[in-house]
């Protein structure tokens, strides 16, 4: 591991943790009884992922511009926290704060 990766290494672990929290999140809601209330939690789920799984290769590629993708994974991840917040499930309030931390982790690491 490079010394820069090392340096990124907590806000992958938030981004990696905060992905797979997402993706549970997100299968949860589809078994949720009215799953059409649940889509923008579902979509916000999927967006978040995605955004983090980019910022962690990002950042364990020692990219440039790894900077600039984790200020906007901290964006999405507060968006999908926000809306994880407006339900009252398990699997959406272990993934809204695994949200808040990505951010604040990505938050941190963009500077």
């Amino acid at each position: 591991m490079t010394h820069q990766t090392q340096e990124y290494k907590d806000c992958i672990d938030a981004c990696n943790t905060c992905a797979d929290a997402c993706d549970h999140c997100a299968t949860a809601c589809l078994d949720e009884e009215h799953v059409a209330s649940m889509a923008a939690c579902i979509s916000n789920d999927i967006d978040c992922a995605a955004i983090c799984r980019l910022a962690a290769g990002f950042m364990s590629r020692g990219s440039e511009h790894a900077k600039e993708v984790c200020a906007l994974c901290a964006h999405i991840c507060e968006a999908c926290a926000a809306e994880c917040a407006k339900h009252d499930n398990a699997h959406c309030n272990a993934c809204a704060e695994a949200c808040t931390a990505c951010a604040k982790a990505c938050r941190t690491m963009a500077g």
